[in-house]
């Protein structure tokens, strides 16, 4: 089946991403999640270096996870959590259905929710197409938290945190169902990735003023119901470019001044969600599954090297985000997956080797970040 057919035949579907890989229904794990051996001790004091923490989209709370044994605590945060972000200096910053919320991961509880100002976000919920805040960063110097909000049918919002005095210090519209939201390595940009409007807003920090940039390498030919849509993007070190990847078959560099873009070949052959880079540009993206299993290939993550070379080491079932430790070593995976077939884990990846383990983390766990020991 051809990318061409696949587009015609996806705008029968609403929503446009993957199923489980292998075709069941349901949100059965593919592979029980391996538990650590003897219950893990919570522990005392702060929340020790290398700390994972995910967000628990098929519950209410944050799950805080040692990377060597598995989850030890979790903090309830609000309906819903998608995407979250930690500052240096320990908080962690987490979009929710209802407002983002605040937690200190020393302390392990939610200490504020910051509710949203736009308007067209309904009751909160569950569920893949849920109101809300979605993709979240923090500015390079921590004084603004950005959140993509999801207004079910209709554009969606960048609202802007400040993060002294949690209020929303501003708004900006971008497009529809934000799911990953990037800050320029000098902070003067916002981009929100919009899934379901093919597009990038660019949304200026000291205006607000916006531009908007398609991105439909395969066309938009399908609309909502296309699988061929953006998802996560990552801005390179090296010249504040933009990678967005498709399908695992095209990685659109896009300069986000000139609104201009060119596609690169990938080889992972797998429908492509979140995304992350290291400082010397290597790039990792998490392949979810096949759209059409006669041929496409298996969950994947995908390690590209500054140059284009790509190493794709294959993942057990579908998965969602991806972060990668200090040293570049090993990668942590998410199990969550925005479509059925998730699982509640995460799988840690020897990025040297491509050895693979599982650990136990949190409900439908999605976004994930690292927090920092000593704050």
């Amino acid at each position: 089946m051809t990318r061409a057919t696949l587009v015609a035949a996806a705008a029968l579907v609403a929503g446009g991403c993957v199923t489980r890989a292998d075709g069941a229904d349901g949100n059965a794990s593919p592979a029980p999640a391996r538990s650590a051996t003897a219950p893990v001790p919570t522990p005392e004091g702060r929340s020790p270096e290398g700390t994972l923490l995910v967000a628990d989209f098929g519950a209410d709370t944050v799950t805080f996870v040692a990377p060597d044994r598995g989850a030890f605590d979790s903090v309830k945060v609000g309906t819903a959590p998608y995407g979250l972000v930690v500052g240096r200096d320990g908080r962690a910053w987490v979009a929710t259905a209802e407002g983002v919320a605040v937690v200190d991961t020393s302390a392990r509880k939610r200490i504020a929710v910051v509710p949203y100002e736009s308007e067209g976000i309904g009751e909160p919920t569950h569920g893949e197409y849920r109101g809300g805040g979605m993709g979240i960063a923090l500015g390079p110097d921590g004084r603004r938290a950005y959140v993509g909000v999801n207004h079910p049918g209709k554009n969606g919002a960048l609202e802007v945190v400040d993060t002294g005095t949690l209020k929303v210090a501003g708004t900006a519209e971008v497009g529809r169902r934000p799911f990953d939201v990037d800050v320029s390595e000098d902070g003067g940009e916002v981009y929100a990735t919009g899934h379901d409007s093919f597009d990038v807003t660019v949304v200026a920090t000291d205006s607000l003023d916006t531009r908007r940039i398609e991105v439909a390498p395969y066309g938009t030919r399908g609309g909502l119901g296309s699988w061929l849509k953006p998802h996560y993007a990552a801005v390179r070190p090296a010249d504040g470019k933009l990678l967005l990847p498709f399908e695992g078959e095209r990685l659109v560099v896009l300069d986000p001044l000139t609104g201009e873009s060119h596609t690169e070949e990938m080889t992972a052959n797998t429908h492509q969600h979140g995304v992350t880079i290291t400082g010397d540009g290597t790039l990792l993206a998490v392949g979810t599954g096949p759209i059409d299993p006669a041929e496409d290939e298996s969950p994947s993550l995908t390690v590209r090297a500054p140059g284009g070379e790509e190493k794709v080491i294959p993942l057990t079932g579908p998965h969602e985000d991806v972060a990668v430790s200090p040293d570049g070593a090993t990668a942590y995976v998410t199990g969550g997956f925005t479509r059925d077939g998730y699982w509640n884990g995460i799988t840690v990846v020897d990025l040297d080797s491509g050895g693979s383990r599982r650990l136990t983390a949190g409900e439908r766990p999605l976004g994930i970040a690292l927090v920092f020991g000593e704050h």
